[in-house]
């Protein structure tokens, strides 16, 4: 079977749509009914069922679904392997929200290199609901994301608890400047969060899709913003930053998403190293 079939059999199951389908694999909607129909004539099984709100798998579609996920998988892993070079035996390919990179991710990448140096591993960053994409599809092995909407076929992993609080680089950074606070994009939930316990005027006139980048404007200019915690931990304890008094502090929990039938060494190796680092990282919480 041509593997984009199975690819594309699974972004219907994600979309619900042979339309949406098409956009998300990069061919047409009169493709994408040819690719299903195909499967359907080879297994003699119908794998959808047609409404007028979309697709729904048949019972035969969704026994199919497991096994159309193990092929994209083994594909990708096939594809990766055959131009690993001398010494790697094998890749991994890890996703993860932007600000999960920094001061967490790249420093399991690290450790990874150090404790497995036959690994090939593939990093990438983008949102959740994409790395999620990523995931069914088989693009993904693991990927790391808050609050993930864990999907049939999935399993999460809690790592830990990201603070994100409001800190100031202006010299009175006990009070809070509206018109100096710039807006970083930490997901649609913090964002409704802060809208109920912090409303402003009028709309951020600044806003930074990356945290990091933020950050870096921030540092070397009067303003103030959300970032996690651990990332802006030495700034506040040099005094750069300060933590604004009063304002509110959000929470979210950091979870690994793997699929459940993952048991290749190089996801339980990655699996167990995030939870490692993740622990060494909780622990410091507590030190005094």
């Amino acid at each position: 079977m041509d593997i984009e079939f199975a690819r594309t059999f699974l972004a219907v199951i994600e979309t619900g749509s042979f339309l949406k389908a098409a956009e998300k694999v990069h061919a047409t909607q009169s493709t994408v009914s040819m690719r299903i129909k195909g499967i359907e004539e080879r297994l003699g099984q119908a794998l959808f069922e047609r409404r007028k709100t979309g697709v729904i798998l048949t019972p035969a579609g969704a026994k199919f679904q497991r096994h159309a996920l193990q092929l994209v998988r083994v594909w990708d892993q096939a594809r990766r392997d055959a131009s690993l070079p001398e010494g790697i035996r094998s890749t991994l390919a890890i996703g993860g929200q932007y600000s999960l990179w920094d001061g967490f991710l790249l420093n399991w990448l690290a450790e990874m290199r150090q404790r497995h140096p036959d690994f090939g591993i593939e990093a990438r960053f983008s949102p959740a609901a994409q790395l999620m994409d990523m995931l069914a599809l088989g693009m993904l092995d693991i990927a790391v994301m808050y609050s993930p909407q864990v999907r049939p076929g999935f399993q999460a992993q809690y790592l830990f608890d990201e603070e994100l609080v409001l800190v100031s680089s202006a010299s009175d950074a006990g009070v809070f400047h509206p018109d100096g606070y710039i807006q970083m994009d930490w997901g649609q939930s913090f964002q409704a969060e802060l809208d109920l316990a912090m409303p402003l005027d009028d709309a951020p006139i600044l806003k930074f899709d990356l945290g990091s980048l933020g950050l870096r404007y921030l540092l070397d200019n009067p303003s103030s913003g959300y970032l996690p915690r651990r990332i802006v931990a030495s700034y506040l304890e040099s005094g750069r930053l300060r933590q604004i008094k009063g304002s509110p502090e959000f929470s979210y929990s950091a979870y690994a998403v793997y699929g459940k039938d993952s048991d290749r060494r190089a996801v339980e190796a990655a699996r167990a190293q995030l939870v490692e680092v993740a622990q060494r990282f909780e622990s410091r919480k507590g030190a005094p």
